[in-house]
């Protein structure tokens, strides 16, 4: 953030007496992002919070840095780590931002008793992930605390990336008619981190979508698509980060529910334990909004990588607004919103 300009708390009686237990997929906690740590430190140059933050530096350069942490219980998942976790999920914010990945920090907090074994799988699996992704872990730190003080291992990341977009990507950049893409099927990390935490087990393997998300982002820019706005679909899901971006946009955005990929295993999990696939966390998803003569050509470069070959237009950005996202059924339509708490704790 490069200024720090104090902005007007929320109520006092919109905050709990103490930190709540939820993660960053809710309401909750966007209040306590913008009425603790906004006011403290500012909004930045930019007003609209994003993924990352972006820094000039020289004439003609600018580059990208985001920061995240990782408190994954458990540490290893079907399809994932929370080492992997840690690097892609730090790469994603870059590239969410239209920068290309380039370094990494990596802190570690370690708990007494975690066995060495399980310390050098994490460290391989965050080297792997990081030479897939063509990024460099630089520097970090560790510590080490009680026993009992945290769930064997938590782990900080911070990066720094070159923009390669012309212009700023951001929900403030949406317009009325942009087309809405989404890069591949929904829940799949959620549900595969609940089912081994819990022991539960399913029809077929569900694994996570764990992945970097560089690779198209970098496609599209190099073929000249006009990206407007990107999210990548973690805590809260699809909903949590359609609403952020309408309400920052104040437009209306419309998505058809039959145009929303769902792994019929993974629709069967959630159905099973009451989750709503939209509002489930994702660690190789996004979505892109951009103009509507761009969206086919657009879709064609997201499928040449893997990580999104799937990839569907979802909807729309109907017109300028309060800020409200309608999902089209067969029934007719409903309002999507966020949830006031978090859905799955613990699972990025």
């Amino acid at each position: 953030m490069s200024d720090f300009t104090l902005t007007c708390p929320l109520p006092l009686q919109r905050y709990p007496d103490v930190v709540m237990a939820h993660g960053g997929g809710g309401r909750l906690m966007r209040d306590l992002i913008e009425g603790v740590f906004v006011r403290a430190f500012g909004p930045g140059e930019h007003s609209a919070l994003h993924d990352a933050a972006e820094l000039a530096r020289g004439i003609g350069e600018r580059l990208a840095f985001t920061t995240d942490a990782y408190v994954v219980r458990p540490l290893f998942f079907p399809g994932g780590s929370i080492g992997e976790l840690a690097v892609n999920g730090t790469v994603n914010d870059l590239a969410m931002a239209g920068a290309e990945p380039l370094w990494l920090s990596a802190a570690f907090v370690l708990e007494e008793g975690l066995p060495m074994a399980t310390l050098l799988r994490v460290v391989e699996t965050m080297r792997d992930a990081a030479h897939a992704t063509g990024v460099r872990i630089v520097t970090g730190d560790t510590k080490v605390v009680e026993r009992g003080r945290c769930d064997g291992m938590y782990i900080t990341t911070s990066g720094i990336g070159r923009v390669v977009y012309p212009h700023r990507i951001g929900p403030d950049a949406v317009r009325p008619g942009d087309a809405v893409l989404l890069s591949g099927d929904l829940a799949r990390h959620g549900i595969a981190v609940m089912a081994a935490r819990e022991g539960f087990e399913f029809s077929g393997q569900i694994e996570s979508d764990c992945a970097p998300l560089a690779e198209p982002v970098l496609r599209m820019a190099e073929a000249g698509v006009d990206v407007r706005c990107m999210r990548d679909l973690t805590r809260g899901g699809l909903a949590s980060a359609l609403v952020e971006i309408a309400e920052t946009a104040r437009c209306t955005i419309a998505i058809d529910d039959e145009a929303i990929p769902v792994a019929p295993n993974v629709l069967s999990a959630c159905e099973l334990m009451g989750f709503d696939p939209l509002h489930v966390a994702n660690e190789g998803r996004f979505v892109a909004f951009v103009p509507e003569e761009q969206a086919d050509a657009a879709l064609a470069i997201l499928r040449q990588s893997a990580v999104s070959a799937n990839a569907v237009r979802i909807g729309s950005v109907r017109e300028t607004g309060t800020g409200e996202v309608i999902l089209r059924t067969i029934g007719g339509e409903r309002p999507v919103d966020t949830l006031s708490g978090e859905l799955l704790p613990r699972i990025c």
